[in-house]
């Protein structure tokens, strides 16, 4: 996806992050949900459960996503299936069942060869009993909208994750570490996205920066919006404005550029402009 709204505007980088309650909340875009499955499955404490998946992918005779069962067995990842019936249907963030599957095949099942446009997991303890997958689903589905998903469930689940679209990114973690893995994995996708544009290959790989520039990022403002700016076969250079709150659809690009970070394409080096805020 590469431009948004009615106006086709080049779709920005957008990342914020929020902590409460021991729990980092995470709004980004764009990334899929298969070039962060490496970071989640890193970010997991134990198994896996997919509790919503929705795709144009996978469809049935009549035009409808399959289950996530069908669709684990039409990607050969094993798992267990828990169903929670019709109660379940048109409930936000909930399928009529859940995948349990080990945290180290979320590569295989979120492969590139598909895309799920409504996508809800979170990590489970090892030997998670059927009633508390229905004592879960039932916390998932009467949560609020702006409430921590996390902090209803105490220390049972480390990772909460739901994708839309495919594209934008809203995540919750007890992992102080995965916010700036996953802004590292912005900055490294924008910019591979922009090589292989232009070299005219369908995809390519660029180093991701080092930890210290998420880091000083996220130190210097909660709230960011990048977009491409220099793009040669040796350079690299993403615009990067802080915001006064997360980005939303109807939000341009501002005028002026808070900072810049730059990748060096020969040698895989990143590095950022002084920054302009106050």
């Amino acid at each position: 996806m590469n431009s948004v709204g009615v106006e086709r505007r080049p779709f920005p980088l957008s990342f914020s992050v929020q902590q409460a309650q021991g729990v980092w909340t995470v709004t980004a875009s764009a990334a899929r949900a298969c070039e962060l499955a490496d970071l989640l499955m890193a970010a997991a404490s134990g198994p896996v459960a997919v509790v919503s998946l929705e795709t144009n992918s996978y469809l049935d005779e009549t035009w409808h996503s399959l289950r996530p069962s069908l669709i684990a067995g039409e990607l050969g990842v094993p798992c267990t299936v828990h169903p929670l019936g019709p109660w379940a249907s048109g409930t936000h963030g909930l399928a009529e069942e859940i995948l349990v599957m080990d945290g180290n095949q979320l590569p295989r099942f979120l492969d590139d060869t598909w895309s799920p446009y409504e996508l809800t997991l979170i990590d489970l303890p090892i030997d998670v009993a059927p009633e508390e997958l229905d004592a879960l689903a039932l916390a998932l589905g009467t949560a609020g909208a702006d409430e921590v998903i996390l902090g209803r469930l105490g220390d049972s689940s480390r990772l909460w994750f739901s994708g839309h679209d495919d594209c934008y990114v809203l995540l919750e973690t007890r992992d102080s570490g995965l916010p700036a893995a996953v802004l590292a994995r912005l900055l490294a996708l924008m910019a591979g996205s922009a090589v292989a544009a232009l070299t005219g290959e369908p995809a390519s790989c660029v180093p991701e920066p080092g930890r210290w520039l998420p880091e000083r990022l996220m130190a210097t403002a909660p709230h960011w919006i990048g977009a491409l700016d220099t793009v040669t076969e040796d350079l690299v250079t993403i615009r990067l404005a802080a915001l006064p709150r997360p980005w939303r659809l109807d939000v341009p690009f501002p005028q002026r550029a808070d900072l810049t970070v730059a990748l060096d394409v020969r040698d895989g080096t990143w590095r950022q402009s002084s920054c302009l805020l106050p």
